[in-house]
């Protein structure tokens, strides 16, 4: 599970604008936020995983819609923003995890974030049925969106 949920959490590196702050928080704030927002969505796509996908958890299905969305939420929530100069590497107390590649090819990290948001979306739109075949296919292909940004650009 552990590996499935840091390749999820790639979905919050690339979701929205790449844009910096004008004048907001400062790169040790924007590193902090970003690894919130990971930690956020991993905790409701584990709560997905466990009821929908293992079974380790009987399946309820208003808490994998609110999981769901959760997550949706947070894909579609401009976390690029969060990726502003000087996150590139660690600042104060904050660690990055992202690779200096993804900073040099802004071009495909929005289409990967696209890509994410489309699959968090549909994720969102799937659980609202309740239909767990449904939710273990869109939740694979949510993996999959998230997997694809790792790959290129988390160092672990």
């Amino acid at each position: 599970m552990k590996g499935f949920l840091a390749g999820a959490l790639c979905a919050l590196v690339i979701g929205g604008s790449t844009a910096a702050f004008a004048q907001g928080p400062s790169a040790e704030d924007q590193i902090r936020y970003r690894k919130a927002g990971y930690s956020f969505m991993a905790w409701n796509l584990g709560k997905i995983k466990e009821q929908a996908i293992d079974g380790s958890v009987a399946f309820d299905a208003a808490q994998v819609q609110a999981a769901a969305n959760a997550i949706a939420g947070v894909a579609n929530s401009g976390m690029g923003a969060l990726f502003g100069p000087g996150t590139d590497k660690n600042v104060g107390s904050q660690v990055t995890n992202v690779k200096p590649e993804l900073f040099q090819n802004f071009p495909d990290v929005a289409v990967l974030g696209n890509n994410l948001s489309t699959a968090a979306t549909r994720l969102a739109e799937v659980a609202a049925t309740g239909d767990q075949a449904q939710i273990r296919t869109a939740f694979g292909e949510l993996g999959q969106t998230c997997k694809a940004c790792h790959d290129k650009y988390r160092k672990r």
